[in-house]
């Protein structure tokens, strides 16, 4: 049982011994931002004053008076108005210490065991560049997926893509126009000619059309080239970045269906001037969508039904986690709220996130204007001013190295902040070694590494931390120690949250704390406290690697 768990059953028992029912449930216990106040406290004397017809302080002097003896714990304190502190003993921290040197799966948790979760994530479009957007997508989807995973779900990875759409005539059209021009080129071509209007306009409609109906040979033929070369151009990527999706949707599949459910159901859905749409509840914020145009043809709206009940029946999921940008999050809550009448066991399951976008200092990026940077040529900039370092490395594979120093800068810079938020992209913060960045995560593990080779070519064997390594022995190492004590605790959290930033900011945390140690301690200095050096360096070391899996970045064993 995890420590915090201990002292929680212990404060419900107390607390019902002082005539206070509390859930154990809804008990808050967190770590204090001052570690010299221990390594969790609780507000529930705060709580259940008024319950308790005391002070908040009196009462937390009552509940530290009754709780008696918790076996992880060494002192229980009271502070401020009420707040009661637990600081943990040293055979506490140095049995976590050994979980986390000794187990693959340290930090894991069972809050998702059994559950069947299905995350849709990235979701380019064919005939479209692979965007910045997409990248973010990609690493937010990534990383809750892996999240989940760790929380025990049986989880599949889900990319649904846009091969059907007004975009695709636009780009189609592009490429009648200019057939030497890359498919990104074409659709921006496409797009400033349909705002144009006139006869360009015309010609994309009846386009959009036949492209629907798979009528035209030649523009099926045009249509089938464009769109696998698309797809195998994001397979490349996805390898770069990590992922392996288990199932792939498509919009041409999702639109007729979508369309079906749509006609089906007049009750939920009704015409206006030729097309289908859904009322949206105006006191609710919800605004009117079309979920079929003037033209006969599905929108985002109804192929996102479609796709629902598709997806399901594809992998009958407990909870469907979908990412996207900020900017449909009006149409998904439309969308969510028709799918409540149409799907309402459908719509329960579905967990909408969305995310901010990622800015330079051109501003915003639009694939309508053609000024867009795509998500391939940023992996590559970044690659490419990497190498000079993986060059001066000890890695085996200087190019693989740099690649692998391209994508923990991306990844981490959006992972670092919550998902809502916009973020502006620095380079050269992002590629730094001196913090704050994904690199300085990795240059934290591959250090942990060369300790660990070097203690075993000294043959210096990690010695276990019993109850032998106590308060004294850790030193300067205390505060490492605590910080490491919290892994599985803060990987649970980011999971119940859907946050992969909670688990961001942990392990730059851990590693500024390893790198501090690292700088004030000599940990193969030939005493007997070396080998609980070397367990301790094992244990970050673990830490660190599960957490860079857990952010989807990763981690090379030398740089």
């Amino acid at each position: 049982m995890r420590d915090a768990l201990v002292i929680k059953e212990s404060l419900k028992h107390t607390l019902s011994s002082l005539g206070i029912e509390a859930d154990v449930a809804s008990m808050v216990l967190e770590f204090p931002a001052d570690m010299s106040n221990g390594d969790y406290a609780t507000n529930v004397a705060l709580v259940y004053a008024k319950q308790s017809g005391k002070s908040p302080r009196d009462l937390a002097a009552a509940i530290v008076g009754a709780m008696g003896t918790i076996a992880p714990v060494a002192r229980i304190e009271i502070a401020g108005p009420g707040f009661i502190n637990f600081t943990l003993s040293p055979q506490a921290l140095a049995a976590s210490l050994d979980e986390a040197r000794t187990q693959d799966e340290w930090g894991n948790n069972d809050l998702q065991k059994g559950k069947k979760i299905i995350v849709e994530y990235t979701d380019p479009n064919p005939f479209k560049e692979f965007h910045i957007g997409h990248l973010m997508s990609n690493a937010i989807g990534e990383s809750i997926a892996r999240l989940l995973q760790f929380s025990g779900a049986e989880v599949k990875r889900a990319c649904y893509q846009g091969d059907v759409g007004l975009h695709v005539a636009k780009a189609m059209w592009g490429k009648s126009k200019s057939p030497e021009a890359v498919w990104g080129k074409a659709y921006a071509d496409g797009a400033q000619a349909y705002e144009q209007g006139g006869q360009s306009k015309d010609e994309i409609n009846a386009l959009n059309k036949k492209i629907y109906e798979r009528s035209d040979l030649q523009i099926n033929a045009l249509y089938d080239a464009g769109r696998q070369l698309s797809l195998n151009h994001f397979e490349e990527l996805y390898k770069i970045l990590g992922t392996q999706f288990d199932h792939y949707f498509f919009e041409s599949d999702t639109g007729a269906f979508g369309k079906q459910i749509v006609e089906e159901r007049p009750d939920v859905f009704e015409k206006s001037d030729g097309a289908i749409v859904y009322k949206g509840d105006e006191a609710k914020g919800l605004h009117t969508r079309v979920f079929i145009n003037s033209e006969g043809l599905p929108t985002y709206e109804a192929k996102e039904l479609g796709l629902a009940k598709i997806k399901y029946e594809r992998y009958p999921y407990d909870t469907s986690v979908v990412i996207t940008g900020n900017e449909v999050n009006d149409y998904f809550r439309v969308l969510l709220d028709a799918m409540t009448k149409v799907f309402p066991d459908l719509a329960a399951k579905t967990v909408h996130i969305s995310h901010g976008m990622m800015r330079f200092a051109e501003g915003k990026m639009s694939s309508r204007t053609g000024n867009v940077i795509t998500g391939e040529s940023l992996l590559n900039d970044l690659s490419e001013a990497a190498k000079a370092r993986a060059a001066e490395s000890r890695a085996d594979d200087h190019d693989k190295l740099a690649q692998d120093i391209a994508v923990a800068a991306i990844k981490y810079q959006i992972l670092k902040q919550s998902s809502g938020k916009d973020i502006i992209f620095d380079r050269e913060r992002a590629l730094s070694l001196e913090g704050d960045s994904g690199p300085y995560l990795q240059y934290a593990y591959a250090r942990t590494n060369a300790v660990i080779a070097k203690a075993h070519a000294q043959g210096v064997p990690p010695l276990p931390l019993g109850e032998g390594w106590g308060e004294g022995v850790f030193g300067p190492a205390a505060s490492l120690v605590r910080i490491l004590h919290r892994f599985p605790e803060i990987v649970e959290y980011a999971a119940r949250e859907l946050e992969p930033h909670i688990s961001a900011q942990y392990l730059l945390h851990l590693a500024s704390a390893f790198n501090s140690w690292y700088g004030q301690e000599q940990i193969l200095d030939g005493t007997p406290a070396a080998a609980h050096k070397v367990a301790l360096t094992e244990a970050v070391n673990r830490t660190l690697k599960n957490g860079l899996w857990i952010l989807g970045i990763p981690a090379p064993e030398k740089m």
